[in-house]
């Protein structure tokens, strides 16, 4: 049984959902998981685990400040474990290229290098936005030609069976690992 910690970097909440779902899926297949905000839980590393999946939203192009000062911290024990980075963006939503460069900006300013590394598209929450957060996000997402304008609903992308795969791929590459020591 392996023990995998979950750390991870939200705004709206999305990133967390998906760190959640993993960390089900996780205990599911008879391992011990454990999900931590970042924002919250400070940046050290706790000692104790098997794996490390580090999750991360992206605004305005970027990911958090905070998950980035974690992998930072945190880079000898992620590069020794096996780690992996989970990406999620609205890019991730039709536009891979721009979430792969979000990804290949990340490892340039961590210096980590994943293992496996999973992009999967966020949610436009329109009914968790501010006034003006609201309608930037609506022009964003016209200019970009989404459809998705009307501000009075939430629209989630997210592909859950991708996430599904991407987790039981990661349990199958520690299981590999595992036996090859």
């Amino acid at each position: 049984m392996a023990n995998i910690y979950i750390p991870y970097g939200t705004v709206e909440g999305q990133t967390a959902q998906i760190a959640d779902y993993m960390a089900e899926l996780i205990r599911a297949h008879g391992h011990r998981a454990e999900t931590a905000d970042l924002k919250h839980s400070g940046d050290a590393l706790p000692g104790g685990y098997d794996g490390v999946i580090v999750a991360a939203s992206v605004h305005m192009g970027k990911h958090e400040g905070h998950v980035k000062d974690f992998v930072k911290k945190n880079r000898a024990e992620l590069e020794r474990l096996p780690s992996a980075l989970v990406s999620v963006s609205l890019a991730a939503h039709g536009d891979e290229e721009n979430a792969e460069s979000y990804v290949a900006t990340f490892e340039e300013d961590t210096g980590w290098r994943p293992s496996h590394v999973g992009l999967f598209a966020g949610a436009l929450l329109y009914s968790h936005y501010g006034f003006i957060k609201k309608h930037m996000m609506k022009k964003i997402a016209s200019d970009k030609g989404s459809p998705d304008t009307d501000t009075t609903r939430d629209y989630v992308y997210t592909e859950w069976d991708g996430v599904q795969r991407f987790t039981e791929d990661y349990l199958a590459w520690l299981a590999k690992l595992g036996s090859q020591k």
